[in-house]
């Protein structure tokens, strides 16, 4: 069907996003030109807001508004403990599931040598360089239990044991193949808690 181009750039536009096909791409697309104008303007504000206002924690490289994340800033939380996580997702994940208090290193990515992700890549140095003061005490590997995960982080504690800091893996608890972001309270609260020796 031949849309109004405005309609049609804005389809195309929308199946940019992960997870949205055609079909989704039109109905989501049609619903913003009937919504009423209020409320289709909140939604781009909202994105443009997004773009311009939301930068990474230069400590963890979680999501803030701020140059350090929420997390970051709570006096709180236990300095002695940092879980390493591949996306800000996971992080969301597990800060639902209300059990960890501690904090966060997201390496943006996982190594994946077929698609040329090297550790130069991730925030690896960062997490180093993190450990240097001697306060953090724990790493925990947070990492997917995939091939990339799982490569992950066996470079990880292979470059983080020598320096005298104990790095564990949180449990087997998600479904191999499976994703943080997706698993339940539950599950996240058992791995988390029956995390081995990594």
């Amino acid at each position: 069907m031949n849309y109004a181009q405005p309609l049609q750039k804005l389809i195309d536009a929308l199946e940019l996003l992960p997870g949205i096909g055609n079909k989704s791409a039109q109905r989501i697309a049609l619903y913003l030109l009937r919504t009423q104008e209020d409320r289709a303007t909140t939604i781009a504000n909202a994105i443009l807001d997004l773009r311009v206002k939301v930068k990474q924690c230069t400590n963890c490289f979680n999501f803030s508004e701020n140059s350090t994340c929420p997390v970051c800033q709570d006096s709180t939380r236990d300095r002695t403990i940092i879980t390493v996580i591949g996306d800000v997702r996971d992080l969301m994940a597990l800060e639902n599931s209300g059990t960890y208090h501690g904090m966060y290193h997201v390496l943006g990515g996982l190594l994946n040598p077929m698609e040329g992700i090297k550790p130069e890549h991730l925030h690896v140095r960062e997490l180093i360089s993190r450990l240097s003061d001697g306060e953090v005490k724990e790493i925990i590997l947070a990492l997917n239990p995939t091939p990339e995960g799982d490569v992950t982080s066996l470079y990880l504690s292979r470059l983080i044991k020598p320096l005298g800091v104990t790095v564990s893996r949180i449990a087997m608890g998600l479904p191999v193949g499976g994703e943080l972001d997706y698993a339940d309270s539950m599950t996240i609260i058992r791995a988390m808690e029956g995390r081995t020796s990594a």
